[in-house]
């Protein structure tokens, strides 16, 4: 092969590099909402401090044109603290999508803010990273004592890594 056509070759590799692998780790938008309902379990309560245990379980359903995760169910397990009146909780979520592909993700709240983590994934879902910022949109009074129903919107990207 002369130089002229290893050197063309080279070019077109280098071109399709360029063009195709960006499109395979795209970032892709997606806007949900997510509704639970759970029960919350006090563990310790005083006038300083108040830790909770909640697990719960509800469905998402999505805002955005692509449709990406609607119709996912998930369970969630968290453990929230309260000082001095301000929030936070740590929660893991297993979504899992009509197809029964899942996705494991970590939820932080500080106060009234709230960001979700794409930590895993299995399926069409394997090497998803991703986060979203979220807000409390409902939360209705506890329809049994001890339980929780609420709901909440989260706008970020993902992408699935190779």
């Amino acid at each position: 092969m002369d130089s002229k056509k290893v050197w063309k070759m080279g070019i077109v590799i280098v071109a399709f590099l360029v063009v195709f692998i960006p499109v395979a780790q795209a970032q892709t938008p997606f806007d949900i909402t997510e509704c639970l309902g759970g029960t919350a379990t006090v563990v310790y309560q005083s006038k300083e401090i108040t830790i909770t245990g909640i697990e719960g379980k509800g469905i998402i359903f999505s805002h955005h044109e692509n449709k990406v995760f609607d119709n996912s169910t998930f369970h969630v397990m968290a453990i929230a603290k309260t000082v001095d009146g301000k929030r936070r909780s740590d929660s893991y979520w297993k979504i899992m999508d009509p197809d029964g592909d899942v996705i494991i993700a970590e939820v932080v709240v500080l106060g009234p803010e709230k960001t979700i983590t794409f930590l895993h994934g299995t399926g069409k879902w394997k090497g998803i990273k991703g986060e979203a910022k979220g807000k409390t949109t409902a939360a209705g009074k506890p329809i049994v004592p001890g339980t929780f129903q609420g709901c909440s919107r989260y706008i970020g990207t993902f992408e699935l890594v190779k």
